[in-house]
């Protein structure tokens, strides 16, 4: 008996391009295997597929080798921060204060 088959989307956004990938697959795929399917590796190599962390519509996947995938779920692949936010606005804080004190 042949596995019925549902619709997914896998999206990653690069630095200098965004890939979104409408998959096929077959009910009882986990989020990983979905995302090994989709082919999204041969166009970016510097993905760690086995390893990069997932997500399902903004929702971080804690064990994606388990997590079935349902119609209709889209697939994000994360990748590293360039910058850790809380130093960012940390800076620009502190920037903004230095500022105003040269103007006062």
């Amino acid at each position: 008996m042949v596995d019925p088959v549902i619709e997914i989307e896998v999206v990653y956004a690069a630095v200098d391009r965004q890939i979104l990938r409408s998959v096929s697959v077959g009910e009882g795929t986990t989020v990983r295997a979905a995302l090994l399917a989709s082919g999204i590796g041969g166009e970016c190599p510097e993905l760690d597929l086995a390893g990069c962390p997932l997500g399902i519509f903004g929702k971080v996947i804690a064990d994606p080798e388990v997590r079935v995938v349902q119609a209709g779920d889209r697939i994000e692949v994360y990748r590293p921060l360039l910058a850790d936010p809380k130093e960012v606005r940390r800076l620009r804080a502190a920037r903004a204060a230095e500022a105003k004190a040269r103007n006062q």
